[in-house]
């Protein structure tokens, strides 16, 4: 479930069901991205369009109440667009700031209307509004109509907010270091909704979000111990079903987490030549906490052995390592197998197997299309185009043979990136039995190539019409006029589609109108 509050209400005293991923929720700017409005209905281009949420930008005429409306109305719609569209430090951004809390300032005076005036002129006079709006207190109600507008406020003006502010600033996707050293100082007054950090447990470390990236070790070594190993064993419970993306910020919260806690107990200095804590060994290998105790990459080589890493190679590479501690093992590897890694533990490397070169990949010993298919598993990232030839030259090189399974973990946008040399190995059986492969994407020399194994896959249902158009339909791009031809006499048996008759070969489409003609008509009665 998506973590919401109501920006500038005060937290619920009972936590409200929720998800925690190791790095916070979303809020509630986190909706599809809006289709843009290039202009204002007065005809003048609208500078906000790509930020303004759906409310503004599916309803043509609602800019032009607002418009006409109040500025509150405006930039209370506004507060709930997203912000990440805008670049930050960019005039259209930068004036959504200013310019609301001019509004809003407005609001406040005596007679003030409020009145919205055209977005070109709020922008450039918003600009020159930035003195006197730094140190201003917000008070709740401006923070609730200030949305994620606060995220490019000035840091002063946090710790001169209404606490709630802080609810504001969840909605940030990034805070500056004086925007998080200004959370920390409202945090440590206590004069907030979490209380003192000293009085924190483990679900208001869950509730501060995205704030809790934002924790110095000040703040940190303030709350209770047992409070933090907890949350720290939440995060490495979340962690292994996170996307790799998101393993570094968890990373860097864990050792946050754990340099608080050591805080108190300095470890020696480090020393680059020997390990500071105890050996890894088979039985510590599966601790979630690895990571923490061993929480620099140089760490981690020193106190892991080569014997231990060949014995439990696995098991090590199942810990959802960041790069850097990947890099490691592959150089203990290198030591460990100097004349290459054996085929069976080629089948373990999973992600890392992503970080050899192809010059590297050149020296494995690929020989079974069992360990080629675990390579080519996409879970474990992504092959470059050099890495991937080099791969399947290997494989085939060493008497290996592509299979329709195979052809379709490869994928028709990879299978066009082979050497025209390596399609010529494919034998038509294997296209036979690989499904449908798009190979829109190749070149025509290589279309031309594939249609020929196709055409000789499906050569037992030339005699009927529909079914051999069926199977050979994707790689019609390679054929020549005269099959063409055949395919426009039989009418409309084969119910072509524009897209493919649009994906055939424009020189073999110019050799016989007729029947370009007849394909063309085809295509247009299947649209």
């Amino acid at each position: 479930m998506e973590h919401q509050f109501e920006t500038g209400s005060p937290m619920p005293t009972e936590a409200k069901s929720e998800s925690w991923n190791g790095l916070g929720w979303k809020g509630p700017r986190d909706h599809p991205v809006p289709a843009p409005l290039s202009q204002d209905p007065r005809g003048q281009e609208e500078p906000f369009a790509p930020f303004l949420p759906p409310a503004l930008s599916l309803a043509p005429h609602s800019l032009s109440e607002l418009h006409n409306g109040t500025c509150e109305a405006f930039y209370a719609q506004a507060s709930h667009g997203n912000l990440e569209l805008l670049p930050r430090g960019s005039v259209q951004r930068s004036g959504l700031l200013r310019g609301a809390l001019t509004c809003l300032v407005s609001w406040d005076k005596p007679g003030g209307l409020g009145v919205l005036p055209p977005p070109q002129a709020l922008v450039q006079g918003a600009l020159c509004l930035s003195q006197g709006v730094r140190s201003r207190r917000l008070r709740p109600e401006q923070l609730s109509s200030l949305g994620a507008l606060v995220c490019d406020m000035e840091p002063e003006t946090i710790p001169a907010s209404d606490p709630g502010v802080l609810e504001n600033l969840k909605l940030c996707s990034a805070l500056t270091g004086a925007q998080r050293d200004a959370v920390n100082a409202v945090l440590l007054s206590g004069d907030t909704a979490y209380g003192d950090p000293s009085s924190w447990d483990l679900r208001t470390l869950q509730n501060l979000g995205s704030l809790v990236l934002a924790l110095n070790e000040t703040t940190l070594s303030s709350v209770a111990k047992a409070a933090r190993e907890a949350f720290s064993r939440s995060i490495v419970a979340a962690y292994s079903k996170q996307g790799r993306s998101q393993w570094e910020k968890s990373l860097n919260l864990l050792r946050a987490f754990a340099a608080a806690s050591d805080s108190s107990h300095p470890r020696m200095k480090r020393s680059a030549d020997r390990c500071l804590s105890e050996p890894i060994t088979a039985s510590t290998i599966t601790d979630p906490f690895l990571i923490i105790d061993y929480d620099t990459s140089e760490q981690f080589g020193l106190c892991l052995s080569n014997e231990v890493l060949k014995e439990n190679l696995s098991l090590v590479l199942e810990q959802p390592f960041p790069t850097s501690y990947l890099q490691v093992v592959k150089k203990k590897l290198d030591q460990i197998y100097p004349s290459g890694i054996p085929e069976e533990q080629l089948k373990l490397l999973g992600p890392l197997s992503r970080l050899y070169t192809a010059e590297e990949i050149s020296r494995w010993r690929v020989t079974s299309s069992d360990t080629l298919s675990v390579l080519l598993n996409p879970s474990d990232g992504k092959w470059s185009i050099r890495q991937i030839r080099q791969l399947l030259s290997t494989f085939l090189s060493l008497g290996g043979i592509l299979t329709g399974p195979l052809l379709q973990q490869i994928g028709g946008q990879l299978l066009c990136n082979l050497q025209e040399k390596q399609i010529q190995q494919i034998p038509p059986e294997a296209i036979r039995t690989a499904g449908q492969l798009s190979i829109s994407s190749c070149s025509q020399t290589k279309k031309d190539q594939l249609y020929r194994k196709a055409q000789e896959a499906f050569a037992d249902l030339v005699g009927t019409p529909k079914a051999y158009y069926c199977r050979i339909r994707p790689y019609l791009g390679g054929a020549p006029a005269k099959d063409l031809k055949d395919l426009a006499a039989a009418g409309v048996a084969i119910d072509m589609d524009i897209n493919t008759f649009l994906a055939l070969n424009p020189k073999a489409l110019q050799v016989d109108p007729w029947s370009t003609a007849a394909l063309f008509h085809a295509a247009e009665q299947e649209r």
